[in-house]
């Protein structure tokens, strides 16, 4: 066998990776669905193990014709053989074969008779939300098995360590095993009352792939349109078509719009007042308005309610100049209100800057300034130079521009803080 040639291998090793990203999960919800979730664990490693095997494999072989359904085989071929090895293994692979049959040959029958979703990623997030898991290790577990996200990406959305969350995991998966949970996809009756953290994993899906947190590209647009594709799912369904999901399919829609345009040519960041507004998606701006007219109903008000009308603040004005900062703020003032987010307290920092002066937002960050989650957020410090150096403090501004770039994840977000910080140098 002839070895690859390095360009082939590299192609190949691009197309494993975009696959497993955009078919990981779903391989892991249907292999769970069929092992059971106290085997949560064995199913992760085997559909690990299948990517590595492809990428020993396709370099030489080429890129089968059906890549995810090679992926499925092999994870189930690897899955057999753990079973082999234990001692009923012969029951379990009984079992196997049924499920197999039962969740991947007449999906929308076992959807009918449950009524319940046919999707299987969906499905599996609504086990994750079992009632004898924490709120913590629910979406945790969730945003890792079946996001996709690692424990560092994880991290970033909490504004934690890497390590507490591993070990949130950790202690999810051996719950998992202590309570025996079975794969059971809740009734119809029961899926309200597990909504609310399937939403708020969905929500923090969307986010990691609308700004990154690792890896080279700022955006990940699979992320937001799987998170939309699950999300509007959920709004056709009729025991979770609720105002607050289709608040959040709003915000969710009002943000995708601009995904084109949030990084240029070259892949550098692009602040808002730099973006082609003409660029803008407007078909899926109308969805996100209709979306927020649909959430309207009922006396129900979320912080996805308000954070979609300050997107539509955003999405609906035609420059810069004419967005309604007035509103915007007041509409932050209720959301800091409503969740004490540290992250909603700092955007809500700059609309003050907006609307009452830069002086006023810089007091508003001084506020949270020492208050633990936003001093390890690079953003934080980069809101603060860009204060300072529009305020002509150019010195204080270049400190708080370097702990920003120290802090940063990502290639473009240093260069982007880079470029600030020698603009700075210049005028200082």
């Amino acid at each position: 066998m002839k070895p690859p040639v390095p360009d082939q291998e590299a192609r190949v090793g691009r197309i494993a990776d975009d696959l497993f990203r955009r078919e990981g999960a779903r391989l892991v919800a249907v292999l769970t669905g069929q092992l059971g979730v106290q085997r949560l664990q064995l199913a992760e490693d085997v559909v690990q193990e299948s990517l590595v095997r492809a990428l020993q494999t396709w370099p030489y072989r080429g890129v089968p014709d059906n890549p995810a359904a090679w992926l499925m085989q092999t994870a189930k071929h690897l899955a057999l053989d753990q079973l082999r090895r234990e001692k009923n293994w012969r029951e379990k692979a009984e079992g196997i074969a049924i499920d197999h049959e039962r969740w991947l040959s007449n999906p929308q029958a076992q959807e009918e008779h449950q009524g319940t979703f046919a999707d299987d990623t969906l499905r599996m997030m609504f086990v994750c939300f079992h009632p004898q898991l924490s709120v913590e290790a629910q979406t945790a577990l969730a945003l890792r098995t079946l996001g996709g996200l690692s424990p560092a990406e994880i991290a970033a959305a909490f504004l934690c360590s890497e390590a507490a969350i591993s070990k949130r995991l950790v202690r999810a998966r051996q719950r998992i095993k202590e309570l025996a949970l079975p794969f059971a996809v809740p009734e119809a009756r029961e899926l309200p009352e597990r909504l609310n953290g399937v939403l708020a994993t969905l929500y923090l899906l969307f986010n990691e792939g609308y700004k990154a947190s690792s890896g080279e590209r700022l955006v990940r647009e699979e992320l937001c349109h799987e998170a939309i594709r699950l999300t509007s799912l959920l709004a056709e369904h009729p025991s979770t078509s609720t105002p607050k999901t289709f608040a959040l399919l709003a915000l969710m829609h009002l943000n995708a719009a601009r995904l084109s345009s949030r990084t240029d040519d070259m892949g550098n960041l692009l602040r808002l007042s730099e973006q082609d507004r003409s660029a803008w998606d407007q078909s899926m701006i109308q969805k996100g308005i209709r979306c927020l007219g649909l959430a309207a109903t009922g006396d129900q008000l979320s912080e996805y309610h308000l954070e979609a009308g300050i997107a539509a603040c955003h999405s609906t004005a035609a420059d810069e100049s004419s967005t309604d900062w007035p509103r915007i703020l007041s509409l932050y003032d209720r959301l800091v209100e409503m969740t004490g987010s540290p992250i909603a307290a700092l955007n809500r920092a700059v609309a003050l800057a907006r609307v009452s002066g830069i002086e006023a937002g810089l007091e508003a960050l001084t506020e949270l300034s020492g208050k633990g989650a936003l001093e390890s957020y690079h953003l934080f410090h980069a809101v603060l130079g860009s204060m300072h150096r529009d305020l002509g403090r150019f010195a204080d501004a270049i400190g708080h521009f370097r702990t920003a770039e120290s802090l940063a994840t990502l290639p473009s977000e240093r260069d982007f803080i880079a470029q600030q910080i020698r603009t700075c140098e210049v005028e200082n």
